[in-house]
């Protein structure tokens, strides 16, 4: 089952959009007129926070008739969510619930092309989406790329070791830290211990001591081609990850290179989906 964002974060989002309720439902009168809200696809396109959307509705006082469920990829044209109620309820959800729709659905179809494109060349590989969501909006992001198959690379600083040059500047440089691998070992036994390598030396370095995860950045594809095999025999327990600059337009190449995982943050930026509504009376 996908994350469920908390009612309070529905609440939250709702209130930004509709802090006194809707001025101009009211003031036409219409407000207590029942009727019909219909979302249906544009593109094709794979949905996220359906379910949110749905939850949001009725939350407003309408009642959801039909619903899809996130996760599932459906061609231009199709109708996915349907709620009946009093149009005073329908409109205050209505901009509030497509808006959530878009982004998320928009992050999850990207996120599944990207995907697509890295295995077709490397089937076992993993993307994975780093931690560099818009603030405010993790839960939405992560719903969203674990929607279309990816993986969260890091949901926060408490949940992981990974090890950065910013922090082995603390240590004196890379050499010292290296040697404290054995100790992070023993201090936190269930947790994997990731490194970041910026250049195909320090990468040659971090992997003789056997980290669990080697993570590479910013190394050009070429490079991290011929570097792979080499790792491979140094470490062949480690995964080796690659990091820096990788979108929807390289992701193959990076995949080719032959690493386990791909990291990105790619997948949270770019064009909304192109979700349909319509508001009708009811009949």
């Amino acid at each position: 089952m996908l994350n469920r964002l908390p009612d309070s974060e529905l609440d939250r989002i709702f209130e930004e959009d509709c802090p006194y309720g809707d001025l101009t439902t009211r003031l036409l009168g219409i407000d207590r007129q029942k009727g019909r809200i219909i979302f249906s696809t544009r593109e094709e396109t794979v949905l996220c926070c359906t379910e949110e959307a749905g939850r949001l509705l009725e939350r407003c006082g309408a009642h959801v008739a039909r619903m899809e469920e996130s996760g599932i990829r459906l061609s231009a044209g199709v109708e996915f969510l349907v709620a009946d109620g009093e149009a005073g309820a329908l409109h205050a959800g209505w901009k509030v619930a497509l808006n959530l729709l878009e982004y998320a659905s928009g992050i999850a179809t990207r996120t599944a092309r990207i995907i697509a494109a890295a295995r077709a060349v490397n089937p076992a590989v993993v993307v994975t989406t780093t931690r560099k969501s818009f603030p405010g909006t993790r839960k939405i992001s992560i719903k969203a790329i674990t929607a279309a198959g990816a993986v969260p690379h890091r949901l926060g600083l408490s949940e992981t070791i990974l090890v950065f040059r910013q922090h082995t500047a603390f240590l004196g440089g890379l050499e010292p830290f290296i040697g404290m691998i054995g100790d992070l070992r023993k201090r936190a036994p269930e947790t994997a211990i990731m490194v970041e390598a910026e250049s195909v030396a320090d990468a040659v370095a971090v992997a003789a001591a056997g980290p669990d995860v080697l993570q590479i950045d910013k190394v050009a594809p070429a490079d991290l081609s011929a570097l792979v095999p080499e790792l491979r025999r140094l470490a062949p327990r480690t995964r080796i990850s690659a990091a820096g600059g990788i979108n929807e337009s390289n992701a193959a190449v990076y995949a080719a290179t032959g690493v386990d995982i791909l990291v990105l943050s790619s997948a949270y930026f770019g064009r909304p989906a192109d979700i349909g509504v319509r508001l009708e009376p009811a009949v």
